[in-house]
């Protein structure tokens, strides 16, 4: 089986944002150079394995971008001797404002990233701060309009909404200045509580709220704001210009198989799902040993449990869930649903009406096994 998407974590953050939950620390006495040669350590290992051939690599966190210009033309010559690239369709990275400068974005633009999705949450600078991020609006803009100044082809803006403090009004000048930049592409995400947060904690105590209806204001203002000027909505959190569409986030939605590098990532291959070890000390030093990454929680997924990602993955696109792949003794269920008007049917897949898109995740349930 030849392995056609490839993900690396970067766990590295100049500070711990309060509502994220991904395995993330700030780089201390680690060395971002030795953490590097680990990744090409555990590269090398798994290609003894598996035939990698990507369409596509990501490069997620933490923030890739706040690894230092040598470092990261290290991991980028790294993988350019080791890959086979002739096949590859896009390579992207994610960043956040001010951790990188033109002679950097130039690097990355040089050695074939050709997608950007840049951390900017909130135009708001009292947002920004309920955010714990520790960039302002101007210079969000700067890093954006450098990033199109070097060439990259797309560049996705991440925004947040339904955050605390944060009004309707707020959340459509956020929608507009984006706009005003013109990028090809936007992720509007509505904020979520995780656990071991202390958004979370915050959540339990009373200081935050998670209001559905407030939820479904935020997320149909920018659904219609959005597609009223040319994107294309398809993904619930997910809007592009024709053409700019993620296809390394679209092979996840279609349950494709994935290969991934570092400290607590996630694979998935041939029916079986693993995590290498939330630990960058630990990760690295095995690595360095010549073993391989130490792994957590492997599991094989079951029928059900392929159905049931299935569901919930692709309900979540405007392409939908074919009909032909549902389990037969859930169809008389997707038609009801259908009657009930939650779900259409178009070009042969259930899919999710558009005016009931907020409800997606409780619409998936009703079709899981």
């Amino acid at each position: 089986m030849v392995i056609r998407h490839l993900y690396l974590h970067i766990p590295f953050c100049h500070r711990i944002c309060p509502y994220c939950a991904f395995y993330k620390h700030q780089p201390g006495e680690s060395s971002t150079s030795a953490f590097v040669d680990a990744l090409l350590g555990e590269l090398d290992a798994l290609q003894k394995v598996h035939e990698i051939v990507p369409h596509t690599i990501y490069f997620g966190g933490g923030t890739p971008s706040l690894l230092s210009k040598s470092v990261l033309q290290s991991l980028l010559v790294g993988l350019r001797q080791r890959l086979l690239l002739d096949e590859l369709t896009e390579w992207s990275t994610e960043a956040n404002p001010m951790t990188f400068d033109r002679a950097k974005a130039q690097l990355m633009r040089d050695h074939g990233i050709n997608r950007v999705s840049l951390g900017v949450q909130s135009w708001q600078p009292h947002l920004l701060k309920t955010l714990g991020r520790d960039h302002t609006p101007e210079q969000a803009q700067q890093s954006f309009e450098i990033l199109t100044e070097t060439g990259f082809p797309v560049v996705n803006i991440d925004l947040m909404f339904s955050l605390p403090g944060q009004s309707l009004s707020q959340w459509e000048q956020d929608l507009q200045r984006t706009l005003s930049l013109h990028p090809k592409h936007i992720s509007a995400y509505n904020l979520t509580y995780e656990e071991d947060t202390p958004f979370f904690d915050q959540l339990g105590q009373g200081s935050h709220q998670d209001n559905e209806d407030n939820n479904a204001d935020h997320f149909y203002r920018a659904d219609t704001l959005l597609t009223d000027v040319g994107f294309e909505h398809y993904e619930i959190s997910n809007y592009a210009q024709p053409g700019a569409r993620s296809l390394h986030n679209q092979a996840y939605w279609r349950s494709a198989d994935y290969l991934s590098l570092g400290p607590s990532a996630v694979s998935t291959v041939n029916g079986k799902r693993w995590r290498n070890v939330p630990d960058t000390a630990r990760y690295v030093a095995q690595i360095s040993q010549g073993k391989e990454a130490l792994r957590e929680e492997i599991e094989v997924l079951t029928d059900q449990d392929r159905h049931n990602e299935r569901v919930a993955l692709r309900l979540r696109t405007t392409r939908g869930f074919a009909c032909k792949d549902l389990d037969s003794t859930l169809r008389p269920r997707a038609n009801e649903l259908v009657d009930e008007g939650l779900l259409e049917v178009h070009e042969e897949h259930y899919r999710v009406r558009a005016d009931q898109r907020a409800l997606v995740d409780p619409i998936a349930a009703e079709l899981m096994l």
